[in-house]
């Protein structure tokens, strides 16, 4: 059975769809790649952030973006959030958005 991806809301669709051309080339192909074989790609394209919560690592020529996701139902990967990196970390407040949706996620 392949993997599923739904959005966490319209919103996150609509924010990550709207990524610069090459970014969201790239997540577009990790995300095909997460269809067929599933989330747990590891580097370069996922990695795990914390508890259950991971990170598609998608780069074009206009820079770096994360969109943040969990898996629920089995096979199933919701994108809660995405950001385009500016710095080496990831701000604090992006990842406390990302925790907060999926506990709304995981818990109905």
């Amino acid at each position: 059975m392949a993997w599923e991806i739904e959005f966490y809301s319209e919103k996150v669709e609509s924010e990550t769809l709207s990524l610069p051309a090459g970014i969201k080339s790239n997540l577009i192909y990790i995300l095909d790649l997460i269809k067929e074989i599933g989330p747990n790609l590891g580097r370069p394209h996922t990695a795990s952030i914390r508890d259950g919560l991971f990170e598609i690592r998608s780069k074009g020529k206009e820079g770096v973006a994360r969109s943040f996701f969990c898996t629920i139902k089995g096979e199933t990967v919701v994108i809660l959030h995405s950001i385009i990196k500016k710095s080496t970390k990831i701000p604090k407040k992006d990842i406390a958005l990302a925790i907060k949706r999926m506990k709304e996620v995981k818990n109905g």
